[in-house]
């Protein structure tokens, strides 16, 4: 008989160990876990979360559908998580970022290389490159060197810890086979191996149920083999039967919480204190309290399914809307565009759709794909469309420059022309039509309107030469005008803004009244609204009223002369300058479109609409000037 079978109870009688055999690691798993899919995965997670120091829990970081979010918005999310939450519990998120994220890039690449080979690109050369996906490189770039900095320093720790828990566990092996200690020896040195377990860190996560599986075996068989101190022994029973009564309590009222995944992050915390942190319990008490702790997750889990198969209805809805933004997106599509306000509209509203069709939510996974493509082709079909009539646009352009570069050689070849009365009524004639062309490219727009004016002002002022030396009329004017210029200059204002802009108005229906100056002398004309320009900012007048009452002051000195051609060059310019102003705002707004992926509030968005506001002013400004100007051929 061996020392176990002469083992006495603490009354004197023998225990009897006859029937009393170790169960091995298998069946002591078969006892305390369950093959159950639920069960599994409790486990894998609790693992996955015991491999990282400080048990990092990621069940608490929330799920969020990063279908329904912006290329923006998903580089926001991905910076918020590598920024705040531990590196190591983050894969899952920055995985399922970093899909959608491609998916929408690889769309508006795919976009933007259509527009690229529709205006004549080669496909070789084509590049596209935003602030957006570089921005996405870094920080998904500063995560990965995160993570592997982390692996890096906590894989040593983890082979030691492993070690430290194996040697835990052949101690209480040891302390079960010794024979030589007292009971209460033992037990004090069991006590302090449990302690030094608690505390011995993370280790792999591969060997992690091995190793608490090997660890509870010897735990238990510790309590079961050996005679120890019966009330010693009970008491510990008890107070361990006690605390796992709690936690299956705890997972019982789960069940009646109506946030699902909140109750499985709880159970799944439940489920790692049961196996961590608590101790076994009498033999008898050991497969009950199992088995209602599993019922307990069993019922949790249920209920989780079933909010899973709901999510499948849900799932079935979103894939309805969808299929009606790709309708809607599909029609837009084929629908006759003609002009450009029409296109920049539309364009508009098929954005608004993109915006829906994204925050509609998950579809089924079988159709995900499905849906996808079917999405990115109808908005590839309008793209192609809106590609084509901007295309068609340059064209034209390219049309209009080539009718000016015939204009700018006519003008050329006449500009030396002796024929006077001929030439200036041609040159008035292409002047004409140089106004009745439409766009040319924004390239060569500046270029050749100033060839073209070159031409007609070469022909226009040798006309002038031709004339006489200033009238005395003239020289007693420029004499005039030299002092009054003094005497506005030395203006002393009241401070009093309607006061002082009466008293200036005053002063300019003066100038009006003195007449023209010889022309080798209109310098002064420039000085007089230099001049003016100082006191209407010292009156902090608004622009636009300083500059239209100083055009007409102007239009009064071109109206009192006999040179018909300035009112046309002045209404030439003016002309052009609307023009110029009314091709940066339509280029403006064409730009607008490559914005199409970033929100409103984004820096650059937001300078391109403060352009176009400041040029729409501008345009009124220049429009009012360009109908007054008309009214002088009216009179």
């Amino acid at each position: 008989m061996s020392e176990l079978d002469n083992l006495q109870n603490a009354d004197g009688t023998k225990e009897n160990t006859e029937n009393v055999q170790p169960k091995t690691p298998q069946e002591v798993t078969s006892n305390t876990e369950d093959n159950d899919d639920v069960l599994n995965e409790i486990e894998d997670s609790n693992a996955e979360d015991a491999e990282d120091e400080g048990n990092v829990d990621r069940h608490n970081i929330e799920d969020k559908d990063y279908e329904s979010l912006n290329l923006e918005q998903l580089v926001i999310e991905l910076e918020r998580l590598v920024k705040n939450e531990k590196v190591q519990a983050i894969k899952k998120h920055v995985d399922a970022i970093k899909t959608e994220f491609d998916k929408q890039f690889h769309e508006l690449l795919d976009e933007k290389k259509e527009e690229f080979l529709s205006s004549g690109g080669n496909e070789i050369d084509f590049r596209y490159h935003t602030p957006l996906q570089q921005n996405f490189k870094d920080i998904y770039k500063d995560y990965r060197q995160r993570l592997s900095a982390h692996y890096k320093n906590i894989e040593q720790n983890h082979k030691q810890n492993l070690t430290n828990r194996l040697a835990i566990i052949d101690g209480i092996k040891a302390l079960t086979e010794d024979a030589e200690d007292s009971m209460n020896t033992k037990y004090k040195k069991f006590k302090d191996l449990q302690d030094q377990w608690k505390t011995a860190g993370p280790i792999p996560r591969d060997k992690y149920n091995n190793a608490w599986n090997s660890y509870h075996f010897n735990v238990e068989r510790f309590y079961d083999l050996l005679h120890l101190d019966r009330d010693l022994r009970d008491k510990d029973f008890e107070h361990n039967l006690e605390l796992k009564t709690k936690i299956i309590e705890q997972a019982e009222a789960l069940a009646d919480d109506e946030n699902t995944n909140r109750a499985f992050r709880e159970l799944q915390n439940l489920h790692k204190i049961w196996k961590e942190e608590l101790g076994p319990v009498a033999r008898e008490h050991r497969e009950p309290i199992w088995e209602r702790f599993k019922e307990a997750t069993k019922k949790i889990n249920a209920k989780r399914q079933d909010y899973f198969k709901n999510l499948d209805t849900v799932y079935e809805q979103n894939l309805l809307n969808k299929q009606a933004i790709i309708t809607l997106i599909e029609e837009k599509a084929n629908e006759k565009i003609t002009n450009h306000s029409g296109w920049q509209n539309k364009i508009k509203e098929i954005e608004a759709l993109r915006e829906e069709f994204f925050k509609a939510g998950k579809v089924p996974v079988k159709v995900n794909e499905a849906t996808w493509a079917k999405f990115k082709e109808a908005v590839r079909r309008f793209n192609r469309n809106k590609n084509e009539f901007y295309k068609n646009l340059k064209k034209d352009q390219y049309d209009n420059l080539e009718k000016k570069l015939a204009l700018i050689k006519i003008a050329e070849d006449n500009k030396d022309s002796e024929d006077f009365e001929a030439t200036t009524q041609l040159m008035k004639k292409i002047q004409g039509d140089w106004k009745r062309i439409g766009h040319v490219p924004r390239k060569d727009s500046d270029k050749i309107w100033k060839q073209f004016k070159s031409a007609c002002n070469h022909y226009f002022d040798r006309i002038k030469e031709q004339r006489n030396a200033a009238s005395a009329e003239e020289e007693e004017a420029f004499t005039q005008k030299e002092a009054l210029l003094s005497e506005v200059k030395n203006l002393t204002l009241s401070g009093d803004q309607k006061t002082d802009l009466a008293t200036i108005k005053t002063q300019i229906n003066s100038w009006k009244t003195l007449g023209r100056v010889p022309r080798n002398k209109r310098q002064i004309e420039s000085d007089f609204n230099d001049t003016l320009d100082g006191l209407f900012k010292s009156l902090d007048l608004n622009k636009t009223e300083a500059e239209l009452i100083k055009f007409e002051n102007k239009l009064d000195q071109l109206a009192s002369g006999d040179d018909s051609r300035a009112i046309d060059n002045e209404r030439f310019y003016i002309q052009k300058k609307v023009d110029d102003i009314k091709g940066e705002i339509i280029q403006l707004e064409n730009n607008l479109q490559f914005f199409s992926n970033v929100k409103s509030d984004n820096p650059l968005v937001k300078e391109v609409h403060k352009n176009i506001k400041k040029h729409k002013d501008d345009l009124q400004l220049w429009n009012t000037k360009l109908k007054k100007i008309k009214g002088l051929y009216d009179q």
